[in-house]
């Protein structure tokens, strides 16, 4: 555990029950953090799940602040609405998670049959909408003087890329080289910028992928366990992700025991990818 008592830290795209950003969130809030939560809707999955305003209510059982705010992570005025809004709630932020991304589903095919459209929809939540929230973010953290985490959310698609993920891994290898060059470029701040790769998870967007790339006759869920079941028998470690490791990675890299850390893109995948 640690201590990040005063601290306030915002997560994105944390509105799905079984996300990585809720994990985060309620992780930073265990160790003591004040947590703003934002998606895109309120429930942006739907079903019985309610959203960010559960995430909310999971923080402050916990005794730590919390508010949710809905923004698109690709609109520039949202993003600065967003930031302004937590800032003015909480009086700062101290980390940040880059978490949002595109729910997949027609851009899962060859890359022939790619329609410019699903390229676009990727590449503008997952890299625009990083780039507007972190500059948002570094933005405010400058003008309070300094120091700071700051994490992405990447994927090993970010690393190697895999068939039928041509727009997603591209945007997740633009995550990794934009996460080096904005490290560099805020180090001098006493802010540390640093990315995480997670590998395959249960996460309502792998729900989707499964759905996208099931075969006729089949279901979702039974894609969904074949996937699992091809993945956990080749890694290292037996097993998918978990959104605790990802949460725990974050946490880390949130703290002062990382202080030394600039521009990484940690594969947090059980050996799946190793580097």
């Amino acid at each position: 555990m640690y201590d990040f008592s005063g601290k306030v830290a915002l997560v994105t795209g944390a509105g799905g029950e079984r996300g990585f950003g809720r994990a985060i969130a309620n992780r930073l809030a265990d160790d003591g953090a004040d947590v703003a939560v934002n998606d895109v809707t309120t429930t942006p999955y739907g079903g019985g799940w309610n959203g960010v305003d559960a995430v909310v209510e999971e923080i402050k059982a916990k005794g730590r602040r919390s508010m949710s705010v809905i923004a698109d992570v690709s609109d520039g005025d949202a993003v600065q609405g967003m930031v302004d809004d937590v800032v003015a709630q909480f009086g700062k932020i101290d980390i940040f998670v880059a978490n949002a991304g595109s729910r997949p589903g027609p851009d899962r095919v060859p890359v022939v049959e790619l329609t410019e459209d699903a390229f676009d929809e990727v590449l503008r939540v997952n890299v625009k909408g990083t780039f507007l929230t972190c500059q948002a973010v570094a933005r405010h953290m400058i003008e309070r003087g300094g120091d700071g985490k700051i994490v992405i959310i990447s994927s090993t698609a970010g690393k190697r890329g895999l068939p039928l993920y041509a727009a997603y891994t591209a945007s997740k290898f633009a995550l990794v080289g934009f996460t080096q060059s904005f490290a560099h470029e805020m180090g001098q701040f006493k802010v540390n910028v640093n990315a995480i790769c997670p590998g395959l998870a249960e996460t309502e967007r792998v729900i989707h992928i499964a759905g996208a790339l099931r075969s006729e006759g089949q279901t979702a869920e039974d894609q969904l366990a074949e996937m699992v079941r091809q993945r956990s028998a080749v890694n290292p470690l037996g097993r998918i992700t978990e959104t605790r490791d990802i949460a725990n990675m974050a946490a880390f890299l949130s703290s002062s025991e990382a202080d030394y850390l600039a521009g990484l893109a940690i594969s947090v995948s059980g050996g799946d990818v190793m580097f």
